[in-house]
């Protein structure tokens, strides 16, 4: 009976998820008529789906909203990383006074809503002449994702064993050496899981972005989605609306199923150790 009820609810929960993916995947490629009039029938018109995403990619502007987010989402990351390596390496390694002072206050900051400190951070982006521009975002998802980044890369370089630096240490290894040769890539599978966890949370980011970059020339696919909803609804055309969504969420996606199997095992893993 209780083996019955965990397939009952493993089948709910995979219908709730696939469920509505399946349905917008297929609604992207009907008509915006089609869609009032049939919402749950399948498409008719094969012709259909490449007009929508044609619209969608065009005339919606998301070739150069995908690109704004490609260069944003990347720029971010490939500062964020090292960054926040570092730092939770220092703060789990090199325990000094104030240490856990500032740990708490990287763990203080998975607390504040983004909208908290939107107006003091749109005034001191604007002050500092970076309001508009990419770098300005990147540096914003910067400084706001590393209290998510140094708090879980802090609990796997705890748990790496202190013997392995006194180890690299008399091999002949520097600080700074054990760090980037031993130490990092011992903890690549945390590693990877922050960058993916990032990278979802980055492509999918909404309020920073319509504050901080809300011109045509630096609108993310969010902020494109939006505009796109705005003007389509009026336009009838909810076929190119949902064709906007789902190139939102394939790379996302694509990015998930090629790490899916280090993704589960890291989580595995840390659920064994808890």
């Amino acid at each position: 009976m209780s083996r019955f009820l965990g397939w009952l609810l493993l089948w709910v929960f995979l219908i709730s998820i696939v469920g509505p993916f399946a349905w917008v995947l297929l609604t992207s490629f009907k008509s915006g008529a089609n869609i009032l009039a049939s919402p749950w029938s399948l498409p008719t018109d094969p012709s259909q789906g490449a007009k929508n995403f044609s619209v969608a990619w065009g005339e919606g502007g998301f070739a150069k909203n995908f690109v704004n987010s490609l260069i944003i989402t990347i720029g971010t990351l490939v500062i964020l990383i090292p960054v926040g390596s570092m730092a939770a390496y220092v703060l789990a390694k090199y325990p000094f006074r104030g240490s856990k002072f500032i740990l708490g206050g990287f763990m203080g900051g998975l607390m504040f809503p983004n909208f908290l400190v939107i107006v003091p951070l749109f005034l001191l982006v604007d002050k500092l002449g970076l309001l508009n521009t990419k770098i300005g975002l990147i540096l914003v998802y910067v400084a706001y994702s590393l209290a998510f980044t140094v708090f879980v890369l802090h609990g796997f370089f705890q748990a790496l064993p202190g013997e392995l630096m006194e180890a690299a240490r008399l091999d002949g290894c520097s600080d700074n050496a054990t760090f980037w040769k031993v130490m990092l890539p011992l903890a690549k599978p945390g590693v990877l899981v922050v960058a993916i966890f990032n990278l979802i949370g980055l492509w999918n980011e909404y309020p920073l972005a319509l504050v901080l970059a809300n011109t045509p020339d630096f609108t993310t696919l969010p902020v494109g989605v939006a505009n796109l909803t705005e003007n389509q609804q009026y336009a009838g055309d909810w076929g190119a609306l949902f064709a906007g969504i789902v190139i939102v969420m394939i790379p996302v996606m694509v990015v998930y199923l090629i790490f899916r199997e280090q993704i589960q095992k890291t989580m595995l893993a840390g659920a064994l150790k808890g």
